[in-house]
């Protein structure tokens, strides 16, 4: 199947503990199905300024912002596809737009050693990488997904995140996952991923084990840790 390069949709998110978390997966049994790829080691190397640039005014709540960031699913080594992102939200809607490239590839374009493809999505990141200046890999963020979508409405997706880790060093995606949670070990990340509202069925489950929409960044969550634990300037490159 071909990978999805654009999306434009609401993402909610809810934190739940390990009850909840059997509740809600019980509850969606008769209404999702599995993603084409149900489980994903996820990892994650977002870019940023010196200074924190994108994080810091991400956290301001704006009524936009944007975030750039290489994805791989798996170990990714420097000749390896990997997706290139540009993550926007704007009045709660999220666009994203992502190309496929080599990991070293994707750093190059960002050094300003490689021109960016010849298409929109490559222009989009140009801009980006041209009007931030100096982006480089900030922060490694990794978890483990569970992923579904709606059996009649596969627009519709409710995933699931654990083992949630960041670090600022070894900032490569060939790597095993490890590092600092940002979450305790019996609270798990839910996201809903929906072009419109979602359906009846699932706000009544929402309801009923009393769980209610939160604002949570992974790579928020990380960066204020790195500032309460005091090791920002840091980073150490791969």
């Amino acid at each position: 199947m071909k990978a999805q390069m654009i999306f434009q949709r609401y993402e909610l998110k809810y934190l739940l503990n390990l009850r909840q978390l059997q509740a809600v997966q019980k509850a969606i049994e008769p209404y999702m199905m599995p993603d084409q790829y149900s489980h994903s080691s996820i990892r994650n190397l977002y870019l940023d300024t010196p200074d924190f640039r994108l994080i810091r005014r991400s956290l301001e709540r704006p009524v936009y912002k944007e975030k750039l960031r290489i994805r791989s699913y798996g170990r990714a080594g420097e000749q390896a596809p990997v997706f290139v992102e540009l993550k926007k939200k704007y009045r709660s809607v999220v666009y994203k737009r992502r190309l496929l490239l080599e990991q070293d590839a994707a750093r190059a374009c960002f050094d300003g050693t490689r021109p960016w493809p010849d298409s929109q999505i490559g222009a989009e990141l140009n801009y980006a990488a041209n009007f931030y200046q100096s982006l480089r890999p900030a922060v490694f963020l990794s978890y483990e997904r569970d992923a579904f979508h709606g059996i009649t409405d596969p627009d519709f997706r409710v995933t699931f995140d654990t083992d949630i880790l960041y670090r600022q060093q070894q900032l490569t995606l060939d790597s095993d996952p490890w590092g600092t949670p940002i979450l305790p070990s019996d609270m798990v990340l839910m996201e809903l991923k929906v072009s419109g509202g979602f359906p009846i069925w699932m706000a009544h489950v929402l309801s009923r084990q009393g769980i209610f929409k939160t604002s949570f960044s992974k790579y928020g969550t990380a960066y204020r840790d790195i500032l309460l634990t005091g090791q920002r300037g840091e980073t150490n490159y791969a």
